[in-house]
C-alpha cells in the first residue's frame, strides 16, 4: 500500500518567509545610514574618498544577482535619488567596480554544527547552447563546493565555500574545509563520492563522528584507514535503510541539496560575467546572498 503523503508545512509561516523576500531584495536602509557609513569608510583613508556606502553595493549586488544588470540598478538608485533624498547617483561602470571587488564572509561563530559538503555546476552563460551543440563547442562550467550547516536550533547556513573549475577535485576541497572548520563541527554527512581513505583520516584525527555513504563493494581490509574500516563494517552488518536511520544521514539533503536547489531557484544557475574572476565572484556572491535569506 502506497505511503499517503502528510504534509506538516506551516503555510503561514512560509508565506512569511516569501513575503520577507520582497523587503531583503529592495532594503533602501542604506538611505538612513549613509552619512554615518561614508564618515566610518573615509576614516584615515589616503586619495580619493569613497561616496557610496557599503551597505548600498550590498544592496545592488543582490539585485544584480536577481539578474538585474548594472544599467538596471544605476536606474533603480537614479529613481530612489529622485525621491526627494537628492543624493548623486552611481554610475553604472563603477557599480560593476564594486560590487566585484565586494568582500564577502561566510564565517560563523556557532559551534557544534552537524555539517554536510557536496558540489553542483553552474553555467557560465545562458547563451550559445545550439552552437556548442552544432560546431562541438566546449565552453566548460563552474564548479562550486559547499558546507553547509545546522546549529542546536535548527537554522541553516552556509558556512564555507569553493568555487573552480570543472576539475576541481571535490574531495580534497571537502578535506581542507573540514580542516579549516573542524573546531566548530560535530559531525559531518557526504555522499558516496567522499568514501575514501584519506577522508575517513581527516575526520578520525579531529574526532569528527561521519555519515559517509558506503559503496556496496566495499572491502573489509582498508589498509592505512582503521576508522573506514570500522564503518564498512558498521555499513556491511545492517541494510541500508537501518543504516540511514542509524546514521541520520538525511540530514545531509537540506544541508547540500537543499540548498544548491534553493539557490538555483532563486537567482538562477548562470552567470553574466565574462572573466573568470569575476565568474567566480558572482557565483560566490548568489550564495551569500541565499545565506543571507537564511538568517531573516
Amino acid at each position: 500500500m502506497k505511503n499517503i503523503y502528510i504534509d506538516n508545512r506551516n503555510w503561514k509561516e512560509y508565506n512569511e518567509e516569501l513575503v520577507k523576500r520582497g523587503e531583503f531584495y529592495i532594503r533602501p536602509s542604506f538611505l538612513t545610514s549613509w552619512n554615518r557609513e561614508i564618515k566610518e569608510m573615509n576614516a584615515n583613508k589616503v586619495g580619493q574618498p569613497f561616496l557610496y556606502p557599503e551597505s548600498m553595493i550590498e544592496s545592488l549586488a543582490v539585485l544584480h544577482c536577481k539578474r538585474f544588470d548594472y544599467r538596471a540598478c544605476e536606474g533603480i538608485v537614479r529613481v530612489l535619488s529622485e525621491a526627494n533624498y537628492d543624493f548623486p547617483v552611481i554610475d553604472y561602470s563603477q557599480i560593476c567596480r564594486r560590487v566585484n571587488g565586494l568582500k564577502v564572509d561566510f564565517r560563523t561563530d556557532e559551534k557544534n554544527l552537524i555539517v554536510a559538503v557536496d558540489g553542483s555546476g553552474e553555467k557560465v552563460g545562458n547563451r550559445g547552447d545550439w552552437i556548442r551543440h552544432k560546431w562541438k563547442v566546449k565552453r566548460g562550467w563552474i564548479k562550486v563546493v559547499i558546507m553547509g550547516a545546522r546549529n542546536k536550533d535548527g537554522k541553516i547556513s552556509i558556512i564555507d565555500i569553493r568555487i573552480g573549475t570543472e576539475d576541481l577535485d571535490e574531495r580534497k576541497t571537502a578535506r581542507a574545509m573540514i580542516v579549516k572548520n573542524h573546531l566548530i563541527i560535530d559531525k559531518v554527512a557526504m555522499d558516496g563520492l567522499h568514501d575514501c581513505r584519506k577522508t575517513f583520516n581527516v575526520c578520525e584525527k579531529f574526532d569528527i563522528p561521519t555519515a559517509i555513504k558506503i559503496r556496496k563493494n566495499a572491502n573489509t581490509k582498508t589498509l592505512g584507514s582503521p576508522r573506514r574500516k570500522q564503518e564498512v563494517t558498521i555499513y556491511q552488518s545492517m541494510p541500508h535503510e537501518e543504516w540511514v536511520r542509524e546514521k541520520n544521514y538525511g540530514e545531509r539533503w537540506p544541508l547540500s541539496e537543499g540548498i544548491f536547489s534553493a539557490d538555483k531557484r532563486i537567482f538562477g544557475e548562470e552567470v553574466s560575467a565574462k572573466k573568470k574572476r569575476n565568474m567566480y565572484h558572482e557565483v560566490k556572491l548568489k550564495f551569500w546572498a541565499y545565506n543571507q535569506l537564511l538568517k531573516l
